[in-house]
């Protein structure tokens, strides 16, 4: 299936994929990555097929409501599992405890916590990095180069204000799907 993927990746949609071009597939095991900026359903698909472009396996969660039947099953295949985000728990606690269960572990998900605009990303990928002990691979999702950046793993540190200075500044420029989101 990987050609399929190459195919419509490729020469069907004319994405390409540019810097760390495999994820690091083979000497990160475990990993959060972040796509940005997440402003159309469009992004996930390029994502699935980016994955499968590269050959890496990940994981993402996703509100509880993506998971009901039908659809529930076709997620869960992906690699998806839900989460309940009005649930009074730890959430941070829960995803890192996934990381420690595994011997190969990528979870991808979206910083702004949303398709609209936002002023300010959510920070539990980034607590959950440093609790997990993991690195964050940062990958772009450029709807007006048709671009796929990724960046070499980037361990937090203990500076969170210059650590989103740096993944802001990788990310500086993009414009996602819909443009006044980005």
């Amino acid at each position: 299936m990987q050609w399929l993927a190459k195919f419509l990746y490729y020469q069907v949609l004319g994405w390409r994929i540019v810097g760390n071009t495999s994820f690091s597939k083979d000497t990160v095991k475990k990993a959060v990555i972040i796509a940005v900026p997440h402003t159309s359903w469009h992004d996930f698909y390029i994502g699935v097929l980016l994955r499968a472009v590269v050959g890496v396996k990940t994981n993402f969660i996703g509100k509880k409501g993506l998971f009901v039947f039908p659809f529930g099953y076709f997620f869960r295949a992906l690699g998806g599992a839900p989460i309940n985000r009005k649930v009074n728990e730890n959430k941070v606690d829960a995803i890192a405890k996934l990381f420690s269960e595994k011997d190969e572990f990528r979870m991808t998900l979206a910083p702004e916590g949303t398709r609209k605009k936002v002023e300010k990303w959510k920070t539990g990928f980034y607590y959950i990095a440093k609790k997990a002990q993991v690195p964050i691979i940062l990958f772009t999702l450029d709807f007006k180069n048709k671009e796929n950046k990724v960046s070499e793993p980037f361990y937090p540190t203990d500076n969170i204000e210059a650590d989103f200075n740096y993944m802001h500044a990788f990310f500086k420029g993009i414009q996602g799907k819909i443009s006044k989101y980005s």
